[in-house]
């Protein structure tokens, strides 16, 4: 089931990753082909300012995977919808906020930005910002409103939301420079436009009575906001270290070989971005999975989550890394088509960008699963680091002796170096291997549960289902419930077991899945029932008569605790047991 579901998010997370690169690679190639190689370069200068705005949007949309993923994994909707409230409101303030400032002070940015106080590079970059900035709205709400659709299960909105910008902001772009001649203003504005068609088509899901999410104006709470960006702090990490990167290399290479270089970098920028979709939809699926299990106390799926992905990692690294350095030439030309210093410059850079691939996305893997497993300083540490001080380092070093081509190893290096460091602590802190035994997770001896103390199935018939139910009383006799107990955990087992696999895989049996695990920890007695069926919930359900519906009453009559949520996709329900809560139950009534 774990494979399945990390398929399937990786796909929405690398397409949501497209969101935000897609509008801007889309501008630059029309900037590159209409508007020429000095608008290039206003491009890249505008490029920290618009990353600064996309990082608190990012930092949002962050901290909803963790906080969200972990009232998930208690079982919370009530959390889960107070985050959902918070977050929209946070977004429509905190976007209206930056929009005003940068309408107002665009000027005074591009200077700082290092385009001068006057001139056609200075009046280019000032007019891109003004005009990318009124999207503002737009785009935050795109970022905090595609996790929450991932958890919904509404993969195929969100790749609708994003044919949708595409096409708008194609069409929105060969109008302004073939027809209305709006220069880097229209650029911006296009994409603007095109971010609020993304934002309608993706967001009238949330304005339907299917939506599993329910925004309320009491739910939006300053507690909530607070723990939010809290949660999401490592993400400016990163985007932070993005833009001190992106501003040095700007300065680096503006006195190696000028306007030429910068624009070149721009572009090499442009197209890296767009290729580590992939980067970011691992790091994505292992924050959000990571955050769930986590909370579920499920270390098994985590260590099961890290080996899908360092898999995936190797694979799109190559795929994505081949695509760079055979394409990097026809990439390249799509933005500067005239044969050139610039162009040149590109396309080594980008060749050269290609060798930081796998390393990037294992990097992304390993940083986000500690975020997800609360060892943020980790996360903070690795972002630092992989995404300013060694591909800085790297650049300031090797120019000095190579020039501008030295420059160009700044990601690959920086990747490398990075993922080398993480692999020696990890060795000093657990004596193995970081590919050994989960020993990238570094988690604490109490985190871990006992093997004696959990049990696992995947259950695919009736007879899987019977000795499944059989070996649930023997392990909560192990443990030593009584046996009044330990028949009720193994009937609860044999009825949602059964129920799910009788109404729950119809024709499609061979594609669904059912996960139950029971665990013992501190006292406590957990069933844990997960399916990939349609959504059920069988505490509100509203049984009728028979067998089936006389089961579902008796199950919840046994419990101490109950606890579903639908999201991903998947049913989860959670029960808990104690010998006192079962002697109590009447099991001669329901």
């Amino acid at each position: 089931m774990i494979s399945k579901l990390v398929r399937q998010m990786l796909t929405a997370q690398t397409l949501s990753a497209l969101t935000v690169s897609l509008c801007l690679l889309i501008d630059n190639i029309m900037i590159g082909r209409f508007l020429g190689p000095q608008a290039i370069a206003a491009y890249g200068l505008a490029n920290p300012v618009l990353l600064a705005f996309a990082a608190i949007g990012s930092m949002l949309s962050a901290g909803i995977q963790v906080v969200c993923s972990r009232s998930i994994g208690e079982g919370s909707q009530e959390e889960t919808n107070r985050g959902y409230s918070s977050a929209v409101g946070a977004a429509l303030i905190i976007s209206a906020a930056l929009t005003l400032t940068v309408l107002l002070f665009h000027g005074p940015l591009a200077t700082a930005m290092g385009a001068g106080t006057s001139g056609e590079l200075y009046d280019m970059t000032s007019d891109y910002m003004a005009g990318f900035i009124i999207g503002a709205p737009a785009t935050m709400g795109a970022l905090i409103l595609v996790p929450f659709m991932q958890m919904a299960g509404k993969n195929g909105l969100l790749v609708a939301a994003v044919l949708g910008m595409t096409v708008a902001d194609v069409g929105l772009d060969l109008i302004n420079v073939l027809v209305v001649h709006g220069g880097m203003f229209g650029m911006g504005l296009a994409s603007s436009i095109s971010y609020y068609v993304a934002l309608i088509v993706g967001g009238a899901y949330f304005f339907t009575k299917k939506c599993v999410f329910r925004f309320s104006r009491k739910n939006i709470t300053r507690k909530k906001i607070a723990e939010l960006f809290k949660s999401g702090i490592p993400s400016v990490f990163n985007m932070a270290a993005s833009v001190v990167t992106i501003f040095i290399m700007n300065r680096i290479l503006l006195g190696l070989g000028g306007s030429a270089a910068v624009a070149a970098y721009s572009v090499m920028s442009t197209i890296g971005n767009a290729s580590n979709c992939i980067t970011t939809g691992i790091g994505g699926v292992s924050l959000t999975l990571s955050g769930v299990f986590w909370h579920e106390e499920d270390i098994t799926s985590i260590k099961a989550l890290m080996r899908l992905l360092a898999r995936w990692s190797v694979i799109l690294g190559i795929a994505m890394g081949a695509v760079l350095l055979f394409f990097a030439p026809a990439f390249v030309g799509l933005f500067l088509p005239e044969s050139g210093p610039a162009q040149s410059m590109a396309v080594l850079g980008l060749k050269l960008f290609a060798a930081g691939m796998i390393p990037c996305c294992l990097n992304n893997m390993i940083k986000n699963m500690y975020q997800a497993t609360q060892r943020v300083y980790l996360t903070e540490w690795i972002s630092v680091l992989e995404g300013a001080a060694l591909p800085v380092l790297a650049a300031f070093i090797l120019s000095r002796f190579l020039g501008t081509t030295g420059a160009w190893f700044f990601f690959a290096a920086g990747e490398t170096l990075a993922l080398i460091g993480i692999g020696l602590m990890i060795r000093k802190k657990t004596g193995l291997l970081p590919w050994r035994d989960g020993a990238c997770l570094m988690l604490p001896p109490d985190a871990v549960t006992a093997p004696d103390d959990l049990k696992e199935w995947d259950l695919r018939s009736l007879k899987e289902v019977a000795e499944a139910s059989r070996e649930a009383g023997d392990f909560c006799r192990r443990h030593d419930l009584s046996e009044k107990t330990s028949a009720h955990v193994a009937l609860c087992v044999e009825e949602m077991a059964a129920n799910t696999i009788q109404y729950g895989f119809g024709a499609k049996s061979a594609k669904r899945h059912l996960s139950v695990r029971i665990q013992s920890k501190k006292g406590r007695t957990i069933l844990r029932f997960r399916d990939d069926c349609g959504a059920f919930d069988p505490i509100h359900y509203i049984p009728g008569e028979g067998k089936d519906a006389l089961g579902i009453r008796l199950v919840m009559a046994m419990c101490q605790e109950i606890r579903y949520t639908y999201s991903l996709n998947l049913n989860n329900l959670t029960l808990e047991f104690s010998d006192a809560a079962a002697g109590s139950a009447d099991t001669g009534t329901a």
